[in-house]
């Protein structure tokens, strides 16, 4: 069985067919690449090189072996590559969890400028509601999670404010609120707002669904919804209001649903988290493609 060194000295020394030149760049003496060749030799029972005092070339079976052992060794050379580059985080599947048409078509616009610059690389999106997209990234089934802000949970990091929107109120078409140009934070003390699962992170819970306005008047809660046509729908049905981003306007269209910007409102912020014990070169580079691709400062 052939030794690694003595396959590289062979094949090196068939492409520089100089043994001074052949030992430089394996970064070895001289008399060691002839001490090889001539092991090999031995080994194979015949002359591999004929060597003149101005030059070296292959013996027919020299290059025999050549042509048969080059394309074994390049495949060994690039499998120990390719787990390497998995060892280190620089291939493999990057797996995105989303929810809904907005966030689905950006990223998949981000997926492929990440693919652009890591093209041993493949982004996977899956759709899932927060609550079952935390759950995934906590048991390691996906790598990043694109959520609305603030979800600020110990074991979860977010990344850069990547799309800030608009904060509107989504009204019952048929109702009073609905039929003026904006709404203010203290007419949410006029209706009840939908309330979202216990499951779901009581910071974005407080944010989405204040039990006060800005002046102390209490909200009443409404009833809960799961999912965001859950919660539309209870909007539609007249059982209270629910505060969202603008985007809502564009991909969530409803007859009985109307949309009123919310005055004096943060912000709706969008971005991805990732686990706090999983951080890797390549959800960095995810992250950098959707600044980019966004034009947001790092």
């Amino acid at each position: 069985m052939l030794e690694r060194h003595e396959i590289e000295a062979f094949l090196v020394l068939t492409e520089e067919l100089h043994f001074g030149r052949t030992a430089e760049r394996l970064h070895v003496s001289t008399a060691r690449i002839s001490q090889t060749v001539r092991k090999l030799e031995r080994r194979v029972g015949a002359p591999l090189f004929v060597r003149t005092s101005r030059r070296v070339e292959p013996t027919a079976l020299g290059a025999q072996l050549a042509e048969e052992l080059r394309p074994a060794w390049e495949a060994v050379g690039a499998a120990v590559r390719r787990v390497a580059d998995a060892g280190h985080g620089r291939t493999g599947t990057l797996r995105v969890a989303f929810a809904g048409p907005a966030a689905g078509q950006l990223l998949v616009g981000v997926a492929e400028r990440f693919r652009g610059r890591l093209p041993d690389w493949e982004a996977t999106l899956r759709e899932a509601e927060l609550v079952d997209r935390i759950a995934l990234l906590r048991a390691g089934e996906v790598d990043l999670v694109f959520a609305e802000y603030p979800l600020r949970e110990p074991d979860l990091v977010p990344g850069p404010v990547l799309v800030s929107e608009p904060r509107m109120l989504a009204l019952p078409a048929g109702h009073p609120l609905a039929q003026q140009d904006v709404v203010t934070p203290e007419q949410l003390a006029d209706l009840p707002l939908v309330q979202l699962p216990s499951a779901v992170p009581e910071s974005f819970r407080a944010d989405r669904t204040p039990a006060r306005t800005p002046n102390g008047r209490p909200i009443s809660p409404g009833p809960e919804g799961g999912t965001l046509n859950e919660i539309l729908t209870l909007v539609g049905a007249g059982r209270g209001a629910f505060p969202l981003g603008a985007q809502a306007r564009r991909y969530h269209p409803r007859p009985d649903v109307a949309y009123r910007p919310l005055a004096d409102a943060p912000p709706v912020q969008w971005g991805l988290l990732h686990h706090r014990d999983r951080p890797t070169p390549v959800t960095e580079a995810f992250n950098r493609a959707a600044q980019d691709l966004l034009g947001v400062d790092g």
